[in-house]
């Protein structure tokens, strides 16, 4: 078992291999845009707090997030879970570690997945092109434009975590531009070291 965060910018592959390690490990993802979209639907208490915030378009607080990482890490998994957007802030990396301390758990490892940002528009810019070509719908977001704002939104909020995590000893790096087997293969080789 084994619970870790996924860290890196928009399109750099945390939700391919948070999928990965779900099929092959068992892990339970905890993605909170997931999390508060059940919750909203859900009708408990915790659900009908999200909606409201929702409703009024407001942004959903870290007591709310908190609370609902809180009661899925109440129902437990043997595979261990990935934290995916979450934490975004250095506040919330605080509240995650007292919350798995509370519950006797530990954060087994901080993997960053980098990239370089000129190479990740690229990837972004052919992701558009590819699903264009198939017919696919292209994401909004996936627009050089957009997806600059998206990166710089990373780097201010999220991006001192990778220091934090550093001064903990917790954070490893994979090369997030690497093929994707390749790439599964590192995040493996940091997982099953003893």
């Amino acid at each position: 078992m084994a619970n870790i965060i996924l860290l890196g910018p928009p399109g750099a592959g945390k939700g391919t291999q948070a999928k990965r390690l779900v099929e092959e490990r068992g892990m339970v993802q905890l993605s909170t845009g997931d999390m508060l979209r059940a919750a909203k639907t859900s009708g408990t208490e915790m659900g009908r707090r999200v909606a409201e915030v929702m409703e009024r378009g407001a942004l959903v607080t870290d007591e709310i997030v908190i609370g609902l990482i809180d009661e899925q890490l109440t129902k437990g998994t043997a595979g261990g879970f990935i934290f995916d957007g979450f934490p975004r802030t250095l506040k919330q990396a605080d509240a995650l570690a007292d919350l798995l301390a509370g519950k006797g758990l530990a954060l087994d490892a901080v993997i960053e997945l980098s990239v370089d940002d000129a190479a990740l528009v690229g990837r972004i810019v052919k992701r558009a092109e590819e699903a264009r070509l198939n017919g696919e719908p292209v994401r909004r977001d996936d627009t050089p434009e957009v997806f600059e704002v998206r990166l710089r939104e990373y780097y201010k909020n999220t991006a001192p975590l990778i220091g934090y995590y550093y001064a903990k000893g917790a954070l490893r790096s994979v090369d997030g531009l690497a093929e994707m087997d390749a790439v599964t293969a590192d995040i493996a080789k940091i997982l099953d070291k003893p």
